[in-house]
């Protein structure tokens, strides 16, 4: 029985897998939580977890961040909602937070829309509102038109702000997904069932929802040696982890091993099915405006930012998907339907850096310019087999397993813990105060970015 502190602690780290907390304030609540509970930890761990935890906001003279704790969430429609609120008499008093919860603001819209006799959906201004006649009709003829158009118009404006919002939220999580695999979706009951598994994934989907860093390199990797420690602390009590949890995050074979076939088959359809929703985002994409898929340089009029959050989005999806299915044993299924991975758009300038610098296209580029699109593959509209997957990679020198093309990703060794720097637009800058500074300023965004990242640094 957990004391009521270890229990706030607990529930704080469950709160993280929805924020973007650094994983030194992550490695900070660990800490107390095992401090609350009176765990005696192994010297590895304790070492591990200090090195990350002293630099903890709460240790740090400043004592705070210029980065937001949280993914950027939609503007809700609580302004539309208190203006119907004044409008239609028939509408009860609503919290706070109703503008922020599409089902909500859905029943608004079809209640509103019975005082002027609207169903849903009804947006033609030109065909679907009442004349006098048919109002009077209906039983609202003492409305006068203005009247009635006015709450005509802010019920359509209502139904085009909830589809932003869905649209929005759907990004947010696709957002979260493409990072930290399925944290965000863990129940708390779950989370909780095994201190350590909790500490382990609250960890490591902190290190996952780290912001890119501007670079003409390769990104900072996610498992390190804080996170090899407390996975060290499953290995060693494997009957208490609770594997099931930690594969929603971890998708390694070890701990998959673990993890019941029961369960891995829900999760290889939870996995089918943020492949599909993913793949949707990315074929609206396309047709809005079809990309350069030879070079996947940005082009005016691509939306990269939709494109590169669904791309990260699918691409671990399908590792997690490629994974389940290995552990399970259905190979064969990869022989008829491997989908290709998809690569994120690159700014030009730094397309440029890495001309510039000696390098050129990521390898993947040309796997992907040859390999049917993802959502058509889905579709069954175009066949991608294991053979067309490898032949493809030969052509262009790649290794497919080593490449994770026709696998599922390698388990990667542990980096050594690196500090979270303070990022404006991916450009490290030292200090929290003059990144704000910055950032307001505008400095390292626009086409020069990285020539002002250059001279700044």
């Amino acid at each position: 029985m957990l004391s009521p502190s270890a229990e706030q602690l607990l529930r704080d780290l469950h709160a993280s897998l929805s924020q973007r907390k650094r994983p030194e304030d992550v490695a900070r609540l660990i800490q107390d939580l095992y401090a609350a509970q009176g765990t005696d930890l192994d010297p590895a761990t304790e070492e591990a977890l200090a090195k990350a935890a002293e630099h903890s906001l709460r240790n740090l003279w400043h004592g705070y961040t210029s980065m937001l704790e949280d993914f950027a969430r939609p503007v809700g429609a609580q302004r539309q909602l208190a203006r119907a609120k004044s409008l239609f008499t028939s509408l009860p008093e609503l919290p706070a937070d109703a503008g922020d919860d599409p089902a909500r603001i859905e029943a608004v819209i079809r209640r509103a829309g019975e005082e002027i006799r609207r169903s849903y959906g009804q947006n033609d201004f030109g065909l679907d509102r009442l004349n006098r006649a048919e109002r009077t009709a209906a039983g609202i003829g003492e409305m006068s038109k203005r009247q009635y158009n006015k709450r005509f118009r802010l019920l359509r404006r209502m139904e085009a702000k909830l589809a932003r919002v869905i649209h929005e939220q759907h990004r947010r999580e696709v957002t979260m997904t493409g990072k930290g695999a399925l944290a965000h979706a863990l129940s708390y009951e779950l989370f909780a069932t095994d201190t350590d598994s909790a500490a382990f994934i609250a960890y490591i989907t902190a290190r996952g929802y780290m912001r890119s860093v501007f670079t003409n390199g390769s990104q900072r990797q996610v498992y390190d040696e804080v996170a090899e420690a407390l996975l060290q602390r499953l290995r060693d009590a494997p009957g208490r982890a609770c594997w099931y949890a930690v594969a929603h995050v971890y998708p390694k074979a070890e701990v998959l091993a673990h993890v019941s076939d029961e369960d891995l088959a829900r999760l290889l359809v939870r996995w089918n099915g943020v492949l599909r929703q993913v793949a949707e985002l990315l074929e609206d994409a396309w047709n809005r405006h079809p990309l350069e898929r030879d070079t996947m340089i940005v082009r005016r009029g691509d939306d990269s930012s939709t494109w590169n959050q669904a791309a990260q989005a699918w691409n671990t999806a399908r590792a997690h998907w490629f994974a389940l299915i290995e552990e399970l044993g259905q190979h064969e299924i990869l022989d008829r339907f491997c989908p290709g991975k998809v690569p994120r758009l690159m700014a030009s300038d730094v397309a440029y850096w890495h001309r510039m610098s000696g390098g050129g296209l990521h390898p993947d580029t040309y796997g992907w310019a040859e390999l049917p699109l993802p959502w058509e593959v889905l579709r069954g509209e175009k066949e991608c087999p294991r053979s067309l997957v490898e032949s493809v990679c030969a052509r262009h020198r790649v290794d497919p397993v080593a490449g994770a093309w026709t696998t599922a990703r390698p388990t990667a060794k542990a980096v050594s813990f690196r500090r979270t720097p303070e990022l404006v637009h991916g450009v490290s800058v030292a200090d929290p105060l003059m990144a704000s500074a910055l950032r307001s300023a505008g400095v390292f965004s626009g086409k020069n970015k990285r020539a002002a990242a250059q001279e700044w640094l």
